[in-house]
């Protein structure tokens, strides 16, 4: 998806349907991705924001300036990459209206499975001249900043989402409106006892960690884990707000390639399986790879993951025992001994 809705978010430019910004202007780039050329006349300097570790690094490799959460305002446009969430495009989309000059220009892209049609226009309707163009299999549409724009930026923000009175999330985090089915599983068996040092790999609001900390009040030490920077910042607060006297520490992080350097003697997980639409049962793979480097010798591994992904094979490779603690009819909870 990504890479042909880059395409197509710099197709305007390149083929001369709208003006690139030149030198000396500044551009807010949301949802920024590597893997994008800019066309020879745009000369203005780019501010990227990207959340996501991985893309974050591909980005900094690229030698983009890049930042995980928007800084600066008055921009004198901006760039929307959409995103499969709606709630985080029309929230990108509200940032770059709240934080671009009046009258600059705002251009979004996205393919079909990113809801852009419907997007451009639930735009139109706030009464702006939306301008669009199809190409690479997805569409770019753009208008431009209006003076007052307030009422847009009210409509498309999102409030702060509470799950169950206990928990603080926001659009775009995985499961940010309910506490995840597979999670809640594997949170009724994490122990009650625990008074070492644990880990949590993949984090991501931090319900998990909030769990075990209130399940096992003697713990020594919780660090979380979690490549979305946003979803990482949720979780400190909820830690913060539900278990304040627990040591804890945060790492944005990318399990998958970067190295964990501290060791544990327990680490939970619910691994994130899903590359696009289709089941992708590597990340967790490597996840698991990972927990078997962090954890100490006789350390144990906690995971839940839907009952039909095969990661039965790489915790006989990594762990010394194995097994299962228990399923229901979508997901299985697994355990495993260093």
């Amino acid at each position: 998806m990504s890479r042909d809705a880059l395409k197509t978010l710099f197709h305007p430019f390149a083929s001369g349907t709208v003006d690139a910004p030149g030198e000396g202007q500044r551009i807010l780039f949301l949802g920024a991705e590597a893997g994008f050329a800019l066309p020879g006349d745009f000369a203005a300097e780019l501010s990227a924001v990207q959340g996501f570790r991985p893309f974050y690094r591909q980005l900094q490799a690229q030698r983009v300036n890049v930042t995980p959460e928007i800084e600066g305002s008055d921009y004198d446009g901006a760039l929307v990459l959409c995103t499969k969430h709606k709630g985080e495009n029309e929230a990108h989309i509200a940032e770059a209206v709240a934080r671009v000059k009046a009258g600059g220009l705002i251009v979004v892209a996205g393919g079909k499975e990113d809801g852009i049609q419907p997007l451009r226009k639930r735009i139109e309707g706030f009464g702006l001249n939306v301008e669009h163009m199809p190409k690479y299999h997805g569409v770019a549409f753009w208008f431009t900043r209006p003076a007052d724009a307030s009422a847009l930026t009210a409509q498309l923000a999102k409030p702060a989402t509470r799950v169950e009175g206990r928990f603080t999330t926001a659009a775009g985090m995985f499961s940010h409106d309910r506490i995840d089915a597979g999670s809640e599983l594997l949170a009724s068996r994490l122990p009650t006892d625990f008074s070492g040092d644990a880990a949590d790999f993949g984090a991501g609001w931090g319900y998990l960690s909030v769990e075990l900390a209130t399940r096992s009040p003697r713990i020594a030490r919780l660090d979380l884990y979690e490549a979305h920077y946003a979803a990482l910042e949720a979780a400190r607060a909820n830690l913060l707000e539900n278990c304040p006297k627990v040591a804890q520490r945060f790492f944005w992080h990318d399990l998958a390639s970067e190295p964990v350097k501290d060791k544990y003697d327990l680490v939970i997980m619910n691994p994130p399986f899903h590359e696009g639409h289709a089941a992708e049962p590597s990340l967790g793979q490597a996840m698991i790879k990972a927990a078997s480097s962090a954890l100490r010798s006789g350390g144990r591994l906690m995971l839940v993951a839907n009952r039909g992904l095969p990661y039965e094979p790489v915790l006989a490779e990594n762990f010394r025992e194995h097994g299962e603690t228990c399923r229901n009819a979508r997901f299985k909870v697994l355990w495993a001994k260093k």
